[in-house]
């Protein structure tokens, strides 16, 4: 490992939609969450239109990846805004945090692009406020991305029921570069 892999960042547009669905409806991305797949074209146009409405409103959202310019995606990963009461809403309310996520193709997986890309999202995030925490919030079973937020020196802070997951027993781990407020975990669990 310990190479850090080329790739490409690009804010999300309409014409990532087909890419952008091929990897959210991959059933083998979606291992750890099956009910989290997206199925229909439709609903991965809602999300990609709220990944490019964030960028708008807050400055940041997660970026398509891709090894090259112009080329294949082959996951998203960035940060976005949570824990506010609506879009464009102030960052300092008190549950304010940057949720850090990334998804990638099964064939990318595994070759440290989750970290780099990772690694740029959070200092793209303290550029813009240094004051928010940063978290990654996971299903417990999901390992290898608790191995990534570890590798980013996030720290585990909660251990809880993921509150409407389909798996009763489902666990959700909470990952934070800090402390958080009680209104910042409350925040990680809706």
């Amino acid at each position: 490992m310990g190479h850090t892999p080329d790739y490409v960042l690009d804010r999300p547009g309409v014409g990532d939609l087909d890419q952008f669905f091929a990897i959210d409806s991959d059933p083998r991305v979606w291992t750890h969450l099956p009910s989290g797949r997206l199925t229909e074209a439709e609903e991965a146009e809602a999300v990609l239109v709220k990944l490019v409405s964030q960028w708008e409103l807050d400055g940041i959202g997660p970026w398509m990846v891709r090894r090259a310019a112009g080329g294949e995606i082959v996951g998203h990963c960035g940060c976005s805004l949570r824990g506010v009461p609506g879009p464009g809403a102030s960052r300092r309310t008190p549950g304010a945090f940057w949720n850090l996520g990334y998804r990638f193709r099964p064939e990318a997986q595994g070759h440290g692009l989750a970290t780099a890309v990772s690694r740029d999202a959070i200092a793209a995030a303290t550029d813009i406020d240094p004051e928010l925490p940063v978290v990654a919030y996971l299903l417990e079973h999901n390992t290898a991305s608790a191995v990534v937020a570890r590798k980013l020196g996030l720290e585990l802070v909660r251990r809880v029921p993921d509150a409407g997951n389909p798996d009763p027993a489902a666990v959700r781990l909470v990952f934070a570069d800090r402390d958080l407020t009680a209104a910042q975990l409350d925040a990680t669990v809706v």
